[in-house]
């Protein structure tokens, strides 16, 4: 049988004005004007070619066959929308919604992550990697892993690990322009810059009181871009060793120069304070604080199963740079 090609806003808002017997209250249900109530029904009148409503000078009367109509859809309306929030509500009772940039996503959590859903098989993360103020208020995320100062509007934090830059690139890079072991010797090398981390190569070099102004240089429009360009021998790139501790260690990434230096900021995992941390979020941030060495946050520890990697070196610092 050939399906209807149903017009659904139509019949949602024949459905609830059939409920309420107005337009008025429809549309103040709907949150849209009485003219747009009356129009989705003028278009759901047309489409099956009956008239549902009797309109008067300042009135809107159900005719018979709007009634019956009525009672039979609202009914479905009434048991989609539950359909609709069960669903909803399971996926929210399952899923850790995490802001994370995708940057940290790719070379620090999702090495990682395989240990924690072995863990908590019946936990997902789904990741929202939009890079923008972190405000939870009007979202559904349930924590973040935030560059920053540990400051955050209604929420909680606890560091992770401080952030400390250097300079890195691909062997065969290095092999090719080397020796480098200096930061004066990078003036015949191709300098990497990711597009909203490009203040990070004015950083080192104020920090280091080198003259960058006259290299090669490439930019990239995320640090994600930017280290795969430097792994695959594009150039030099301002490395986060903390992110980076994989790549260096399996000799995908060297440090020619090896001068870490501390950028002021530090990664943090960030869960809100306006409503309640439920027990998978728990279970994550406190998972995210053991990766580093941290002390739980909810749970004791030894609650569940055990698996503590390195954490990357602490130090002070002084001046922040952005993460994207």
């Amino acid at each position: 049988m050939r399906r209807l090609n149903l017009p659904l806003n139509p019949l949602r808002a024949f459905a609830i004005a059939s409920r309420h017997k107005t337009f008025t209250a429809a549309a103040r249900e709907l949150g849209v004007s009485q003219v747009a109530i009356s129009r989705q029904i003028a278009i759901l009148e047309n489409y099956l070619n009956v008239s549902l409503f009797e309109r008067g000078t300042r009135s809107a009367k159900l005719t018979e066959v709007g009634r019956a109509f009525g009672l039979e859809i609202s009914g479905l309306f009434d048991e989609l929308e539950s359909c609709t929030r069960r669903i909803i509500n399971q996926e929210t009772q399952s899923t850790v919604n995490l802001r994370v940039y995708p940057t940290f996503a790719h070379h620090w959590l999702m090495p990682r992550l395989a240990d924690f859903t072995e863990r908590y098989p019946d936990i997902r993360v789904r990741f929202d990697t939009r890079v923008e103020p972190l405000d939870f208020r009007g979202t559904h995320l349930d924590v973040a892993v935030q560059l920053g100062s540990g400051s955050w509007r209604d929420a909680r934090s606890r560091k992770m690990f401080d952030e400390e830059v250097d300079v890195v690139c691909s062997q065969r890079y290095l092999d090719k322009a080397g020796p480098i072991r200096a930061p004066e010797d990078l003036a015949e090398c191709d300098l990497l810059h990711a597009r909203y981390r490009r203040r990070a190569w004015e950083f080192w070099a104020e920090t280091l009181k080198v003259d960058i102004s006259r290299h090669r240089q490439m930019e990239f429009d995320t640090s994600l871009l930017t280290f795969s360009a430097a792994e695959q021998g594009f150039g030099m790139a301002i490395g986060q060793l903390g992110l980076l501790q994989d790549s260096i260690r399996d000799g995908r990434l060297v440090c020619p120069i090896n001068r870490p230096i501390p950028t002021g900021a530090a990664f943090y995992v960030v869960w809100p304070t306006a409503t309640s941390v439920n027990v998978k979020t728990r279970r994550f941030i406190d998972w995210l604080l053991e990766q580093v060495g941290e002390a739980p946050e909810f749970f004791k520890a030894g609650e569940g199963a055990q698996a503590t990697l390195a954490a990357p070196r602490r130090t002070k610092s002084t001046s922040g740079l952005p993460n994207l």
